[in-house]
């Protein structure tokens, strides 16, 4: 099993998927998932112009560690890899990419799905959302 590269990023430039899917390759893994999270143009019946994301970069890198941990053990996946935003991003842009890579589809797909769950629990990442009106609102994670 390969070792990963630099798989965790926290970033104030646009995201591109490829750059995480391409850390979690590996000729022993016949599966890559993804996860790309947009924001919303439209929330709760509200205009959203864009989210503004603030993040504790040294304790969500760690969560995110930890993250893998728990889903290599319970799924069997062999990479993780996280790139999310900190900073404005505005509706229709990407402010976070997960990619999981195993041998077989199964494992890396529940990986990711679960890895996307934990993030929006866990991580020391927080998102306020700002309307077309002016008007903004802090958003819990789920």
């Amino acid at each position: 099993m390969n070792q990963l590269r630099r798989p965790f990023r926290i970033v104030d430039k646009l995201l591109v998927p490829q750059h995480a899917a391409l850390l979690v390759q590996d000729p022993d893994c016949g599966a890559i998932a993804t996860f790309i999270g947009t924001v919303r143009a439209t929330n709760a019946g509200r205009d959203v112009t864009h989210l503004e994301y603030e993040v504790h970069e040294s304790m969500a890198l760690k969560q995110f560690g930890r993250m893998f941990e728990t889903l290599r053990e319970k799924h069997g996946i062999y990479h993780l890899a996280i790139d999310h935003r900190r900073g404005i991003v505005p509706a229709g842009g990407i402010s976070v990419v997960i990619a999981v890579s195993s041998p077989h589809r199964r494992a890396s797909l529940a990986a990711c799905a679960e890895a996307i769950e934990v993030l929006k629990a866990d991580a020391p990442i927080w998102k306020k959302e700002v309307y077309r009106d002016g008007e903004s609102t802090w958003i819990q994670g789920s």
